[in-house]
């Protein structure tokens, strides 16, 4: 099973984006589902998660401007991201449990077993 992560582009500060994370031929997206970033030079940090109860959780960078939402209809899992800032210029991945059931740590990246590729965010101030 392979993730597909799209949606990334060059934005003015303040600006949003859509990112979208998609597995074809699987079911994985209704498991939890996590997205990380990694900005240059620095280590990768979970951004937000959404179980399989459907509970959404965000790191308090991103609290209040991202939201993380699932269509099953469509086996893709999305990131909207408003308000951006340059600070969250950045590698984005999205991430899959293999686990039918949430098992804490949204942000580890221990948590998730399969990886997309990422998808480039750059915030211009």
């Amino acid at each position: 099973v392979q993730l597909q992560a799209s949606g990334g582009g060059l934005m003015q500060a303040g600006g949003s984006l859509r990112l979208s994370c998609k597995a074809s031929g699987s079911t994985l997206l209704t498991n939890t589902v996590g997205w990380f970033r990694q900005a240059p030079g620095k280590q990768r940090e979970g951004v937000s998660c959404i179980d399989t109860s459907d509970r959404t959780y965000y790191s308090n960078s991103v609290k209040g401007r991202f939201t993380i939402s699932r269509d099953n209809t469509k086996d893709t899992v999305f990131l909207q991201m408003t308000g951006l800032e340059p600070d969250d210029t950045a590698v984005y991945y999205c991430a899959a449990d293999r686990r039918t059931y949430y098992s804490g740590g949204y942000n580890l990246s221990t948590t998730y077993g399969v990886w997309g590729q990422g998808t480039l965010v750059t915030v211009s101030s």
